[in-house]
């Protein structure tokens, strides 16, 4: 397992938090081996043990996303397991992921995005600004979490108004910055010199002036969106990225300019916005329409 785990962070360079959630599922697949079968030995696992524990998983009542996430995990450890020639076949291939029924992404509405983003008054001081910035930064630019996080100053490119951020698989790529976002952009780092002096590293920080992490801008898009939005679903950093790519969409954008946007691998994975837009479309009919 461990070499595997080593895998997915050194070659692979998948991000902290899925390499963990991978250990954990491997590591609930080898204790139920252990309770149930009593198999101390995961390679010997065969496809028959596998579907048991998919059908366990299923009949706690688990959200089918989780499940299929869980399966993923075995479809890379048994094809990892095969490279290394530590299994003869691999048991995953008979094995079937439960299905899901398509859910859409939720969104902010873009009415309330600009209500905040224009009239909220945030503090004037080094922690408002900051937050400002984080919320403009994922709405202004659609980046991951994970990406935001990862940006430094060598990153940006102001005179060019662009950002360079390292997606999935240490894939990088240029993404805009609007006129809005780089006023706010400079008055962080005006703030920043102010309170820590001059330096290098991640942009962002916190208010002790060390990187910023997850739970934190969590918390502050938390707090912020919780104002224009009761929807639990809307307050959370991944609904402002959602509203990027819905808004972009909206507006006439190319899709496929949302996915290079975005960092999408293929355009399928950017195609969910299509969706969005015809629903949007078909209520405005509805609306509208004499005959609707």
């Amino acid at each position: 397992m461990e070499e595997f785990l080593d895998f997915l962070r050194f070659e692979k360079r998948l991000s902290p938090h899925t390499v963990t959630s991978y250990q954990t599922d491997l590591t609930q697949f080898a204790a139920f081996l252990r309770q149930e079968y009593e198999l101390a030995d995961m390679r010997q696992a065969t496809h028959p043990l596998i579907r048991s524990w998919v059908v366990s998983l299923m009949s706690q009542r688990l959200d089918p996303r989780t499940v299929n996430r869980k399966v993923a995990c075995l479809r890379s450890f048994y094809k990892f397991l095969l490279r290394a020639r530590q299994v003869e076949a691999n048991p995953m291939l008979r094995v079937k992921a439960p299905k899901m029924a398509k859910k859409l992404p939720e969104f902010v509405p873009e009415e309330a995005l600009n209500r905040l983003l224009n009239n909220f008054q945030f503090e004037d001081n080094f922690g408002g600004v900051r937050d400002q910035l984080i919320l403009e930064m994922l709405y202004g630019t659609g980046i991951r979490l994970s990406e935001l996080l990862g940006i430094t100053d060598a990153d940006l490119d102001l005179a060019g108004s662009t950002v360079r951020v390292t997606g999935k698989g240490n894939k990088q790529r240029l993404v805009p910055l609007n006129p809005s976002l780089l006023l706010v952009l400079a008055r962080y780092r005006a703030a920043r010199l102010a309170e820590f002096g001059p330096g290098g590293g991640e942009l962002l920080r916190t208010d002790k002036g060390t990187p910023l992490y997850e739970k934190l801008v969590y918390r502050t898009v938390k707090r912020y969106l919780s104002q224009i939005s009761t929807s639990v679903a809307h307050q959370h950093p991944h609904a402002l990225r959602h509203a990027f790519a819905t808004h972009l969409l909206g507006k006439g954008a190319d899709l496929n300019a949302i996915k290079e946007l975005l960092g999408h691998a293929s355009l399928a994975a950017t195609q969910v916005y299509t969706h969005l837009s015809v629903d949007r479309l078909k209520s405005v009919f509805d609306q509208a329409h004499p005959r609707a």
